[in-house]
C-alpha cells in the first residue's frame, strides 16, 4: 500500500503542475516563465550533483516543452488559411510530434541509466563450454586471420572453448557457380580458409548454399556446435583477451539470462569523423547509444542483441528455433524474440572488441539502410505493441528504438519547410516574432539543455542532426521500400578496410549539392525580400535564421561528401605492453606504445644497432607475457623489418613493420593489440570530454562555413584529374603483327612472373589477400601497357634508321 499511495501522489501532483501550466499566459508572462526556468535549470546544473536534482532538472525542462507543444496544437495553427497552406502546416507540426515522442521516450528510458557491477567469474570447473561463431562472407584472409587468432587466444580454459569460422563464401553453391571465375574464387577461399583454420586450431564450417543470410549461417553453426554458451564476433571484430573473462559469470547468477551484450568499439574513424577530422577529439555516435541507451534499457530488461560481441545462452536459442531470420536485422529480432518468451539480458558496459566501420560514404548509407530497413520491418511484422509476452515497459523500448528510424521523414521537413514561406509565402505556422521569442526560441534552449545534460559526454550538440541529415536524403527511400513492402528488403554485406588512396569527392555528393544550393537561395532570397520587399514583417526574419541553420547544416554535411584519403593503411590502437627486439644478434627490452595489422612503434633506452655495413635491419619482436610470464623461448613472437628510427630525448623510438606474417605469428600478434583491454577504454575516455553548448555551436557553425569550399575544390580536383583521360583516347591496336607481338610479350612476362613467385616460400593467408592478388596483377602488364611499349620500340627503331641515312646533326634531338 506505500508503494500504491507514493505513486498515486505523484501522479495527482504531476497532474496538478500540468494543469496549471496549461492555463492561457499573455506572452511576455510566457518569456518570463521560460526565461526563469532557463535560469533554475542552469543553476541546478552548475551548482548541485544527485539524483533529485537530476530530476528536478529534467522536469522544469519537460514543462517548458509540454507548455511549447500545447501552445503549438491551439494557438499556431493555420485552420483559416488555404488548404495547401494548411496541410504543410499540419504536415510540421506532426513531425515536431514525432520529436516530442521520440524526446521523452528516451528521457524516460534514459533518465537514470542502470550501472552494472561485474560479475565473478567462479571456478574453472564450473565455467560453461562456449562456442565462438566468426560469420564470414568475403572478408580478406588476414582480417580473418587475425579475429580467429584473438578468439583462440581468450583467456578462458582451452578444453571448454571452441572457435568455428562461418565461411559463406566458400558454399557448395559458390564453388558450382556457372561462372568460371567467380567458383575458382570460391574454391581457392575454402581451400585457403581451411589452411588458416587448421593451422590456427579453428574449426572451419561452411554449408550447401547461401540461405537467409547471416542468420542461416548462424543456424548452419548451431547444427554442429555443442557449447552452453555461443559468442558472435563479426569477422572484423577483434576480441580482446579479457572478454569472456569479463561477461561469463552473468550467465551462473540468472538462469533465465539469455543474452550479454558488449559495446562495439571501433579502431577506425566512420565517413564523418574521417572527413571532419574528429575521430582522436569528439566521441563516436554509436558511443551515445552504448554507454546511454543501452544502459538504459538494460533497467528495463530491453537492451537486445546488436549482432556482434554477445554471448548467447545455447538452450534460448533453442527454445526460439535458433537466430530468427524473417528480417534482415536478425539480431534484434532474435533477442525480441526471447524476450517476449520471458528470457532476460543485460548489457555490459565496457569496450571488450576492436572492430572496424565502413571507409567509405556509399558503404555508411549502405550499412545504415540496412539497419533501417531491418527494424522498421520488425515494427510492421512482429508489433511490440501487440507482441504478447512483452512487459509494458519492454513495449516502449522496442518502440522507441524501432520507430527512431523514421527520423528521416521529420528530418527533411524540417530542412525544406521554411522554403514555403521564403518562396510562396505559405503560412504554415500563425505566430508573431514575439510568440516565436517566447515559445519557440525558449523550447530550443530548453531542448539543447536537456540533450547536453544528458548526453554531452559522449555527443558533441548538433552533432545528431548532422548524422540524420547526412543519412536522411538516402535513408528515406529506403523507408519508403520497406512500408511499401515489408518482406522484400534483403541483406547486404557492409564493405570493411576499402582503401582510399587520395581526396575525392564521394559519388553520393550530387543530392547534397542540390540541397546546399536550393538552401542557399533561399536565405538570399529571404535577406532580400525583409531589405526590400515592402510589407514584409519580422516573421521573416525568423524564418531566415531558421534557414540559414539548415543551411549551416547542409554545408557540414558537404564536408562529409569530401573524402580526405587514409593516412593509416590498417587502423592502429595505442598501447602499452613490454616486449624484446631482437637485432642484428642483440636483445633489447623495449616498450611498444602502438600497433596495427601491420607496423608498430616502440621506445628504448638505447641506440638501434645499425651502424656497420653489413648489419641488418630484420630481426624479432617477441612480446612479454602480461601476467604469469613464462620463460623466454615460449614467448609469442613475430619477424620484423626497421624501418625508420628518431631520437625522443634520451630514448629511441623505432617504427616496426611486420614481415610476411603466417599463421602462428597472428596469434602473437593478437597477444600484442589485443591483450589489454584497458586500451580500448583509454582510448574512449580520451576522447568523451564533455563539449558546452557554446563550443559546440561554435564548432557546428565553422564546419557549415568552410566544408563547402573544401567540398568545391575536391570537385573541381575530380574534373580535373578525369579530362586528360577523356581528351586523349588510346587506339587500339589493329594489326596481326601487333597482336602477334602482344601475346607473345604477354606470355613471357607472365611466365616470369610465375616463376618469381613459386620460388617464394608461403606466406599464410596473406597470399591469397587482396593485396597479395594485386601485387600480382601488376606483375602481368594489361594489353594497353605492351601496345604502349610496342609503339615506343617501333618509333626508337625508325628513328634511328633515319638518324643513320640523314647522318649525324648539330643540334640536339627533340623529345
Amino acid at each position: 500500500m506505500p508503494i500504491f499511495f507514493t505513486r498515486l501522489s505523484w501522479l495527482v501532483t504531476a497532474a496538478l503542475v500540468i494543469g496549471l501550466l496549461l492555463q492561457p499566459v499573455g506572452t511576455a508572462v510566457q518569456l518570463e516563465m521560460s526565461l526563469g526556468a532557463i535560469a533554475v535549470m542552469t543553476a541546478l546544473w552548475l551548482f548541485t550533483r544527485g539524483r533529485t536534482a537530476h530530476y528536478i532538472f529534467l522536469g522544469i525542462g519537460s514543462l517548458v516543452v509540454i507548455k511549447y507543444f500545447y501552445w503549438r496544437i491551439t494557438r499556431t495553427l493555420p485552420w483559416s488559411a488555404d488548404p495547401v497552406s494548411l496541410t504543410a502546416g499540419l504536415i510540421l507540426l506532426a513531425a515536431e510530434l514525432y520529436y516530442l515522442y521520440i524526446l521523452f521516450l528516451s528521457l524516460f528510458i534514459n533518465a537514470d541509466p542502470l550501472k552494472r557491477p561485474p560479475a565473478p567469474v567462479g571456478n574453472e570447473a564450473d565455467l560453461p563450454t562456449v562456442d565462438i561463431f566468426v560469420p564470414s562472407y568475403n572478408e580478406d584472409a588476414s582480417i580473418l586471420a587475425t579475429t580467429l587468432a584473438a578468439a583462440r587466444s581468450l583467456d578462458y580454459p582451452a578444453r571448454k572453448l571452441t572457435v568455428w569460422l562461418l565461411d559463406d563464401g566458400g558454399t557448395d553453391q559458390k564453388c558450382a557457380d556457372p561462372d568460371t571465375r567467380k567458383s575458382d574464387e570460391a574454391r581457392a577461399r575454402r581451400v585457403g580458409l581451411e589452411r588458416l583454420c587448421e593451422e590456427l586450431g579453428v574449426r572451419y564450417l561452411t554449408r550447401r548454399r547461401n540461405v537467409h543470410a547471416k542468420a542461416g549461417n548462424l543456424n548452419n553453426g548451431l547444427k554442429h556446435a555443442t557449447g552452453e554458451i555461443v559468442v558472435v564476433l563479426d569477422a572484423d571484430h577483434v576480441p580482446f583477451r579479457s572478454f569472456l573473462k569479463e561477461t561469463i559469470g552473468h550467465f551462473a547468477q540468472d538462469p533465465r539470462l539469455f543474452l550479454v551484450q558488449t559495446p562495439h568499439a571501433f579502431l577506425n574513424p566512420d565517413p564523418i569523423e574521417r572527413n571532419l577530422r574528429t575521430f582522436e577529439r569528439m566521441p563516436s555516435e554509436n558511443e551515445m547509444f552504448y554507454a546511454i541507451s543501452q544502459p538504459g534499457l538494460d533497467k528495463w530488461n530491453g537492451s537486445f542483441f546488436c549482432g556482434s560481441a554477445a554471448l548467447l545462452r545455447r538452450t534460448a536459442l533453442d527454445e526460439a528455433g535458433g537466430f530468427s531470420g524473417i528480417t534482415i536485422t536478425e539480431d534484434c529480432e532474435t533477442a525480441f524474440e526471447l524476450h517476449s518468451r520471458g528470457w532476460t539480458s543485460i548489457y555490459v558496459d565496457k569496450p571488450l572488441i576492436a572492430g572496424l566501420q565502413p571507409d567509405t560514404l556509399r558503404d555508411f548509407i549502405g550499412q545504415r539502410s540496412r539497419w533501417c530497413q531491418g527494424m522498421l520491418q520488425i515494427l510492421l511484422l512482429k508489433n511490440p505493441v501487440f507482441k504478447r509476452g512483452l512487459k509494458m515497459i519492454q513495449r516502449l523500448c522496442y518502440m522507441s528504438n524501432m520507430t527512431y528510424w523514421f527520423f528521416p521523414v521529420p528530418c527533411l521537413v524540417f530542412m525544406f519547410a521554411p522554403l514555403l514561406y521564403i518562396f510562396f509565402d505559405m503560412k504554415i505556422v500563425v505566430a508573431n516574432v514575439d510568440e516565436a521569442i517566447a515559445y519557440t526560441a525558449t523550447y530550443i534552449i530548453v531542448n539543447l539543455m536537456m540533450q547536453n545534460y544528458l548526453y554531452g559526454r559522449v555527443r558533441w550538440p548538433f552533432v545528431s542532426e548532422l548524422y540524420e541529415y547526412v543519412q536522411g536524403l538516402f535513408l528515406i527511400k529506403a523507408t519508403a521500400a520497406v512500408i511499401l513492402s515489408p518482406r522484400k528488403p534483403t541483406f547486404n554485406v557492409t564493405a570493411k578496410n576499402v582503401t582510399l588512396d587520395q581526396d575525392h569527392l564521394s559519388p553520393l555528393a550530387l543530392p547534397f549539392f542540390v540541397v546546399y544550393v536550393i538552401l542557399l537561395a533561399g536565405s538570399l532570397v529571404a535577406a532580400y525580400r525583409y531589405a526590400f520587399e515592402p510589407g514584409i514583417t519580422n516573421l521573416m526574419l525568423v524564418v531566415g535564421l531558421w534557414n540559414f541553420v539548415n543551411v549551416i547544416k547542409a554545408g557540414a554535411a558537404l564536408g562529409v561528401t569530401a573524402e580526405r584519403r587514409q593516412t593509416e593503411t590498417t587502423p592502429s590502437l595505442a598501447v602499452d605492453r613490454q616486449a624484446v627486439l631482437t637485432l642484428n644478434g642483440l636483445a633489447i627490452d623495449v616498450r611498444v606504445e602502438r600497433v596495427s595489422a601491420q607496423r608498430c612503434r616502440i621506445r628504448m633506452d638505447t641506440i638501434v644497432p645499425t651502424r656497420r655495413g653489413e648489419d641488418s635491419s630484420t630481426g624479432t619482436l617477441a612480446i612479454v607475457p602480461q601476467q604469469d610470464g613464462g620463460s623466454a623461448g615460449t614467448w609469442p613472437s613475430m619477424p620484423v623489418t626497421l624501418t625508420s628510427s628518431a631520437l625522443s630525448g634520451e630514448e629511441t623510438v623505432c617504427e616496426l613493420r611486420f614481415e610476411r606474417l603466417r599463421p602462428r605469428d597472428y596469434l602473437a600478434l593478437a597477444d600484442l593489440m589485443y591483450g589489454d583491454a584497458e586500451a580500448m577504454t583509454r582510448f574512449q575516455q580520451a576522447r568523451r570530454r564533455h563539449k558546452t553548448l557554446f563550443a559546440g555551436t561554435a564548432q557546428f557553425v565553422w564546419w557549415g562555413l568552410v566544408e563547402p569550399f573544401r567540398a568545391l575544390s575536391y570537385g573541381l580536383a575530380g574534373l580535373r584529374r578525369r579530362a586528360p583521360a577523356e581528351a586523349e583516347p588510346v587506339p587500339v591496336p589493329k594489326t596481326i603483327t601487333m597482336r602477334r607481338s602482344l601475346a607473345d610479350r604477354t606470355a613471357r612476362r607472365n611466365a616470369d612472373a610465375i616463376a618469381a613467385r613459386a620460388a617464394e616460400p608461403a606466406v599464410g593467408p596473406e597470399a591469397e589477400s587482396p593485396a597479395a592478388q594485386a601485387q600480382a596483377a601488376e606483375l602481368a602488364p594489361s594489353w594497353l601497357q605492351l601496345m604502349v611499349d610496342a609503339e615506343n620500340e617501333a618509333l626508337a627503331r625508325n628513328r634511328q634508321r633515319r638518324s643513320a641515312d640523314l647522318g649525324p646533326s648539330p643540334e640536339p634531338a627533340a623529345g
